[in-house]
């Protein structure tokens, strides 16, 4: 490049060194891998005693040699053998010289170019499994061409003990051969074994699990796609019970994933509701203040309650979409009656004397809860609708058998309210769900926001409401504490007790 150029675009690119791609080994690989490694140290484990142990039958076969030779030499006339001979029998043996002790008596019965230095002594009568190891690696690693060894065994035919003088040469040469056909051994053995083992997991592991990867890349793509939920196998194994898992887990996330668009689509039709529905509100509420003016007896008596009822409607609608986006507004608590509140409910219901259902009350006298007027008019309303509910569900109305009953008590410093009806009672998979949006609904059809929003504002007033066992029908326990009583403790004494 000329001085006072600019390098191109092109020609910087160029220069940009590129990061260097990652070598991506699979599952496959990774266990092919360890196979073939595996199976080596098993290979070395085996050989070093191989190894060791054929040392020690080389050198035994030379001293059973020997022994052989000795009772050849040794039965020559007075013990004179022709070297030639000597030479013979000790080249068959391949020794340098061959001698025996008896008693206090050494003899040597042949010897040809013994060696001025015997490098190791080794004692075939005394060999330990650790010292035949480490002597056998010796020779391998350690020993040089010409080295000489003593080996001492004992002596069959009658005295203390055989000895030979050997080349060590021969020996490390066949060890060294020994070595190599165990290594050609062991990776034939590896890559079998590796390949079967290899298949074998790949049938039964890899390829399920790159299944179940590929099913899980796929539905997260499209999480709402119940077409792509995974499809058991059948298998009784890990893998067979990670797919029932992985099935039922996608069916619960689509399902949710459809009831929150479903609550979404919900959210914004009510959104849209809710603004027109205050407007005509507001229009009634106009036309009400001018029935009050009226000098009929009757209207008199019920405007106020009209005015009331369409206040708390107004209400209800601005804070129509606080459920589930927003907490509810914290109580105003204040010491309110409990008859007079559930004679507003008994009338907020319209169960005059045309209703063929029985309303009792079994309230203590001048019964008293520390609570927020609306919002625990909101509970009651919301239970004993359900009750009116459970009863219509049955068809024929009977009223003898038709009843809700509400009473109240006070427990120390917390009041309890129960509310309870002679209808079918909750079932099961109700009771499952209760107290949960959309799911907690004890009637066909049913949304169950009446039981959501009722258990929302009795937790805001640091009480429980429960599904009370063992009763005809459904009965429902709400419990109010006085101020900032902690119920836990309650129960907790409840339980010791």
């Amino acid at each position: 490049m000329e001085p006072g150029t600019e390098p191109t675009n092109e020609s910087a690119a160029l220069d940009v060194p590129r990061p260097a791609r990652r070598l991506h080994i699979g599952l496959s690989g990774k266990l092919l891998f360890l196979t073939i490694l595996f199976v080596m140290v098993a290979e070395v484990l085996i050989y070093v005693p191989s190894i060791a142990n054929f040392r020690l039958n080389w050198l035994n076969d030379r001293l059973a040699a020997a022994h052989t030779a000795a009772l050849v030499l040794d039965a020559a006339p007075s013990g004179m053998v022709p070297e030639s001979l000597a030479k013979a029998v000790l080249k068959s043996i391949g020794a340098r010289a061959v001698a025996m002790k008896m008693g206090d008596q050494r003899r040597l019965l042949a010897a040809s170019d013994v060696p001025s230095k015997i490098e190791h002594d080794i004692d075939m009568r005394h060999m330990s499994w650790w010292r035949a190891i480490n002597d056998a690696f010796e020779v391998l690693l350690f020993d040089k061409p010409g080295d000489a060894i003593r080996v001492v065994g004992p002596a069959p035919m009658g005295g203390d003990f055989l000895e030979i003088i050997l080349d060590e040469a021969p020996l490390r040469k066949a060890m060294l051969t020994v070595s190599v056909n165990i290594l050609l051994l062991s990776l034939v053995i590896s890559g079998v074994t590796a390949m079967l083992v290899f298949f074998a997991l790949h049938y039964l592991l890899v390829r399920p699990m790159g299944r179940v990867t590929a099913n899980m890349m796929a539905f997260r793509a499209d999480p709402e796609n119940s077409s792509l939920i995974i499809a058991g196998s059948g298998r009784r194994d890990e893998i067979g019970t990670a797919e029932e898992e992985l099935a039922a887990m996608q069916r619960e996330l689509a399902s949710m994933l459809h009831q929150k668009n479903r609550l979404a689509a919900l959210g914004l039709a009510v959104s849209k509701i809710n603004h027109d529905l205050r407007n005509l509100l507001a229009s009634a509420q106009l036309f009400s203040d001018q029935l009050s003016n009226l000098p009929d007896p009757k209207v008199q008596r019920f405007a106020p309650k009209l005015m009331r009822a369409l206040e708390r409607a107004i209400a209800f609608c601005q804070s129509t979409l606080s459920y589930g986006a927003a907490q509810e507004a914290p109580p105003e608590r204040k010491t309110i009656e409990v008859e007079p509140l559930i004679e507003e409910v008994h009338e907020a219901l319209g169960l005059g004397l045309d209703v063929p259902t029985r309303w009792i009350v079994a309230v203590e006298r001048g019964l008293t809860v520390e609570a927020d007027h609306d919002q625990l008019f909101r509970v009651l309303v919301n239970v004993a609708r359900n009750a009116m509910q459970a009863l219509e569900a049955r068809g024929a109305r009977d009223p003898a058998r038709d009843q809700i009953r509400i009473t109240g008590r006070r427990e120390g410093s917390v009041v309890v309210i129960e509310v309870s009806d002679t209808g079918p009672g909750v079932s099961d998979k109700a009771r499952a769900h209760m107290f949960q949006a959309f799911q907690g609904s004890t009637r066909p059809g049913g949304t169950g926001l009446g039981l959501a929003i009722a258990a929302e504002l009795v937790r805001a007033h640091g009480g429980e409401i429960r599904l009370v066992p063992g009763t005809i029908g459904a009965t429902f326990s709400i419990t109010i504490p006085d101020g900032a009583v902690d119920l836990n403790s309650r129960r907790g004494e409840r339980a010791l007790a």
